[in-house]
């Protein structure tokens, strides 16, 4: 029970009363106060002594009341403090003592509490502000947004709420750096086109949003979906308009190699347009000339090409007449016989009439100079066997010549070369009938693919060399004869020989061999060597001749292989 101080314990109130009494009654005494009044005052003296401790003790009672109040209080909002932070392991006690002491061991918890929330609210509501930040930025209306703070609810500022706030705000914050990454992208891609294609880039962004040029007044770069999908119909339109003048100058440079080459339009003037002849194999990607794009290099190119047309029109007919020496020439390169006479005289008189388009017609004769190429080349490698065909028969008859002479072996200028190449001679000729069966087979394959016969300078090859396998069967008959003939003569000379003792003289016909050079054109042939007269043999040899196509070049005789080769 708590003690009076001693200023208030009862025996010194008492004597304190006792004393002030005593100078009551002296001064009633002296003044003279009757009983009555004396009894009245003392009575309303106890009467306000008593009003002051029943109000002391009312205060007293209050006081105590507000201190429970408040410790109450003050356990309530720690326990509001601990349920919004999630403190679930936090624990402690009002302690012991009164209730002054209690409140006093409960208010620093509190204070720290308060501390703690406060720094936590802090920490949301700077997450919310840049989660709001970054979410109007990106709905378009960051300016709105920056005046009014994010309302953070008190009753639940736990870790996981603020962990799960700064995740959804990294998002965000990736977000943005992607967004960012894009408009940058964007805007580079426009800025390298505007090198393509001469156009005002400032103009054009700042079109799309202006803090996209200007950010230097702390404004950022606006990375809203309605900026990214302008910057991205911006680039696609531009790209767009990029393949459309790079396909255009690709047509107009291919338009003027033709023109060029229709022309013969010297190297100096073509480098001209060498920035545009070079875009013609160029992809969308590998353009990168400044200005190689421009409309002013369109509209030049285009003038060039018109300027060039003209100039074609008044040169068309040199031009077709031209096409038409190159399609002879083809032809005539791999023996196909045309009239090229009617051929000019019909284009000629189509020019002449006015009736036909001379683009057309030139168009139509590049298709048939292109069909002619590749006739040729079907017929190439058939062309290439008749060739070694027709340099093999000639190693024949040279061969044949050769032999024929009865001096060919005699000491004298080139003997050793003609001994070297009719060694090789011989090993040809005793290929020619493997040659001639495999151009035939060649040949008939040809033609049953093509349904037409293979001519060869009007003549059929077929037909040519079925004629030639007759003529050198009859001459190797012919040769056998002969070398019968002569075993005979020889027989017959050495059994007279062995009767008479002498040796006849020669036949007339063998004493009249002409001597001439082995590689001469035309060698008269002996008779006792073959079976046949002269005049028989000129003849053969003339049909031989009429066969084989005389318009070749003849190898050097000491290289008789290498046209076969």
């Amino acid at each position: 029970m708590t003690t009076l101080p001693p200023s208030l314990s009862p025996s010194r109130s008492q004597t304190t009363c006792a004393s002030l009494l005593q100078e009551l009654q002296i001064i009633w005494d002296e003044i003279g106060e009757s009983d009555g009044e004396r009894d009245k005052m003392l009575l309303e003296l106890e009467q306000e002594c008593l009003n002051i401790y029943r109000r002391k003790v009312e205060m007293t009672r209050r006081c105590k009341a507000d201190l429970h109040n408040s410790l109450a209080q003050f356990e309530s909002e720690i326990a509001k403090i601990v349920s919004s932070l999630g403190e679930h392991s936090f624990s402690f006690s009002r302690g012991k003592g009164t209730l002054k002491h209690q409140i006093s061991y409960i208010r620093p918890v509190l204070e720290e509490l308060r501390s703690k929330k406060k720094q936590r609210v802090k920490e949301f509501t700077e997450t919310q502000s840049q989660i709001a930040k970054i979410c109007a930025e990106i709905a378009g209306n960051g300016q709105s947004m920056m005046s009014s703070d994010p309302q953070v609810d008190e009753r639940d500022l736990t870790v996981k709420k603020l962990g799960e706030l700064k995740s959804h705000l990294q998002e965000l914050q990736n977000e943005k750096i992607i967004r960012l990454q894009k408009v940058d992208s964007h805007i580079s891609m426009i800025h390298e086109l505007s090198v393509l294609m001469p156009f005002d880039f400032l103009k054009t962004v700042s079109g799309i949003h202006s803090s996209l040029i200007d950010s230097a007044n702390g404004q950022s770069r606006s990375i809203s979906n309605d900026t990214l999908a302008k910057l991205t119909g911006v680039v696609n339109s531009l790209q767009q308009e990029k393949q459309k003048r790079l396909q255009k100058l690709q047509c107009l440079g291919s338009t003027l190699i033709e023109l060029w080459d229709l022309l013969d339009t010297p190297p100096d003037e073509r480098k001209r347009f060498e920035h545009v002849t070079s875009l013609i194999s160029s992809s969308v990607d590998e353009v990168l000339r400044q200005g190689s794009l421009g409309l002013d290099i369109i509209e030049q190119v285009e003038l060039q090409v018109q300027s060039l047309n003209v100039l074609k029109a008044s040169k068309m007919k040199e031009l077709v007449l031209k096409r038409q020496n190159e399609l002879e020439e083809i032809y005539r390169g791999v023996h196909v016989d045309v009239n090229s006479d009617a051929a000019r005289q019909i284009l000629i008189n189509l020019i002449e009439s006015d009736n036909v388009d001379l683009s057309n017609l030139l168009s139509s004769m590049d298709d048939q100079i292109a069909k002619a190429k590749q006739e040729a080349l079907s017929r190439k490698d058939i062309l290439d066997k008749v060739d070694k065909w027709k340099h093999a028969s000639e190693e024949e008859k040279w061969l044949d010549d050769y032999e024929k002479d009865e001096n060919r072996y005699s000491a004298g200028r080139g003997v050793h070369k003609n001994l070297k190449r009719a060694e090789k001679a011989r090993i040809l000729v005793s290929k020619l009938p493997s040659i001639v069966e495999h151009l035939t087979a060649k040949v008939k394959a040809w033609e049953l693919e093509k349904g037409i016969p293979f001519l060869y300078d009007k003549a059929s090859l077929l037909d040519m060399l079925e004629e030639y396998t007759m003529l050198r069967q009859a001459r190797e008959d012919e040769k056998r004869r002969s070398r019968e003939q002569k075993r005979l003569q020889e027989q017959f000379a050495a059994e007279q020989e062995a009767l008479f003792g002498s040796r006849p003289k020669k036949p007339l016909a063998q004493t009249n061999a002409t001597v001439g050079t082995p590689t001469s054109r035309r060698v008269s042939t002996p008779s006792g060597k073959h079976g046949v007269s002269n005049l028989k043999e000129r003849r053969e040899t003339g049909r031989v001749n009429n066969v084989i196509p005389l318009n070749f070049v003849a190898l050097p005789k000491d290289d008789p292989m290498s046209r076969g080769n």
